[in-house]
């Protein structure tokens, strides 16, 4: 975790594209809020890698500015991307997978909690049903694009895609979530695989997973096919703390994690290297339809702020954060997704009021 000369930690800000931009807007405002108020010593820089940057020079994410933010800052905001405009969202690809695999953050992290009981689309689920975490393995599986095509374009056409798992990427994400349910007081960890039907993999996940398990005789060890995960997640939610699984599945039920808190709108995550520097984004895409038209739910972003400042040490100002987000749902200062009337720059508006009334008290 960088810190340069002066004691200030660097933070760079890439807003992205389409509604990234907005939310980053709103996000970044909190980020100047809590650093003014608090003193945190965050120097924050802005960095325009997108697609309008892709489209005038063709380049992306630049490998010395890679080696930039691996050797001089703390973490990297990122807002969204993807546009219409560029074939396969190249760009998009390009960066963040630039990241994850360039800065070897191979955990992807992604808290499911739940504020207020109206968002839920369960019935009969209080805030307490939906709190856990879910750590995806982030540099592995089949999203290192190993594969290719045999006779393309032809009516025998085979597509090949192959999906990779090592003991290292499998050990270190696993030993991840155990750690991190014993430092929070969690006693439980599930690990979802498809070892009846992905025979070589799910063997080496299930015999790493019991191994593991071995060095944490405190925390119960639990299992379920990925099948069976996504069918009790939403039977009962309540009955999970940490799950840890691969990279794709775990890609696929975070998006139902994301719905049981309230949608998409109000998500957020981590790429995180325990060692090196950190991505974190909100879960949403970029929507270019939506683009600085003033609607975009800007929470997802507010709260990816605060998990970006947890994981940096500033565990008051990330209580704050959620703190203000709460009261925000519960008096309905939303945005149209979830039900309220404020635009994007409203609702940031509000929890800045609501952050420096926090502050304020608590003097």
């Amino acid at each position: 975790m960088n810190t340069n000369n002066c004691g200030t930690r660097k933070i760079a800000i890439i807003p992205g594209d389409g509604i990234g931009i907005d939310v980053t807007n709103e996000a970044t405002r909190v980020m100047e809020l809590l650093n003014c108020s608090c003193s945190l010593g965050l120097e924050l820089a802005h960095f325009d890698f997108g697609a309008e940057k892709y489209l005038a020079t063709g380049i992306s994410l630049p490998k010395e500015q890679l080696e930039d933010f691996r050797n001089n800052y703390a973490a990297i905001f990122l807002g969204a991307l993807g546009d219409p405009r560029i074939p396969d969202m190249f760009h998009a690809r390009d960066i963040l997978f630039g990241m994850r695999f360039g800065l070897d953050q191979y955990v992807n992290m992604r808290p499911v909690k739940l504020f207020d009981e109206k968002l839920c689309p369960l019935k009969g689920k209080s805030v307490d049903d939906v709190n856990f975490v879910v750590f995806r393995e982030n540099t592995e599986g089949l999203y290192v694009g190993a594969g290719g095509f045999f006779k393309k374009g032809t009516k025998d056409e085979v597509a090949i895609q192959e999906s990779v798992n090592t003991y290292k990427g499998v050990e270190r994400i696993i030993r991840y979530a155990f750690e991190y349910a014993k430092n929070h007081g969690l006693t439980k960890v599930t690990m979802s695989d498809k070892h009846n039907a992905l025979r070589y993999e799910g063997d080496l996940w299930q015999r790493v997973f019991n191994q593991m398990g071995e060095d944490y005789p405190n925390i119960e060890k639990e299992h379920w096919f990925i099948d069976a995960l996504a069918m009790q997640m939403i039977k009962k939610p309540e009955q999970f703390q940490v799950i840890v699984t691969n990279n794709m599945f775990g890609d696929i039920i975070t998006d139902i994690g994301a719905q049981l808190q309230g949608g998409l709108g109000m998500a957020a995550s981590g790429n995180i290297n325990p060692s090196g520097v950190c991505m974190f984004e909100p879960v949403h895409g970029s929507t270019p339809k939506y683009a600085g038209k003033n609607v975009a739910n800007p929470f997802g972003a507010i709260l990816t702020v605060g998990l970006m400042l947890e994981h940096l040490g500033y565990i008051k100002e990330a209580e704050l954060i959620e703190g203000a987000v709460k009261r925000a749902v519960r008096e309905n200062k939303t945005t149209q997704d979830l039900g309220g009337t404020l635009g994007t720059k409203e609702a940031g508006d509000y929890i800045c009021k609501v952050l420096s009334e926090l502050m304020q008290k608590g003097k």
